[in-house]
């Protein structure tokens, strides 16, 4: 079954992983290349994508004129959704060990930093050719 796993990150002053230093910022992304290519050998890796920040963000309504597009200002949070795993894993418990495995990605000094993650069964997935 597949399931998607949202990874919720705090919302900082300090910015993005680009104000990290250095060694710090290498090892986190050792880390989710290091968990991506394990999840695709055991053949359950589907796809992550990683987000930008929500100060890029747009959100869009229908109108009877177009899209409205709005700039913000969002709802305040203190979370942001910052990017998304899609696994296919035989149980639910197999995603909650990624998910936790995820969570525990390395901060700043190294040390966990123990993020929030969502995991949602997919109800169902429409590929490209289905559409045809």
């Amino acid at each position: 079954m597949k399931y998607i796993l949202l990874m919720n990150s705090m919302k900082t002053g300090s910015g993005g992983l680009e104000n990290w230093p250095e060694a710090d910022a290498a090892a986190h992304l050792a880390y989710w290349k290091e968990l991506n290519t394990d999840l695709a050998r055991r053949g359950e890796f589907v796809g992550v994508e990683a987000l930008t920040g929500p100060e890029q963000a747009v959100e869009v309504r229908a109108s009877a004129t177009g899209p409205q597009v709005t700039d913000g200002p969002f709802t305040e949070t203190k979370e942001i959704l910052a990017g998304f795993w899609v696994v296919d894993v035989a149980t639910a418990e197999r995603a909650y060990e990624i998910a936790a495995r995820a969570s525990a990605a390395p901060g700043i000094g190294g040390a966990p930093l123990n993020m929030p993650i969502e995991v949602r069964p997919v109800l169902a997935s429409i590929r490209p050719e289905d559409l045809v």
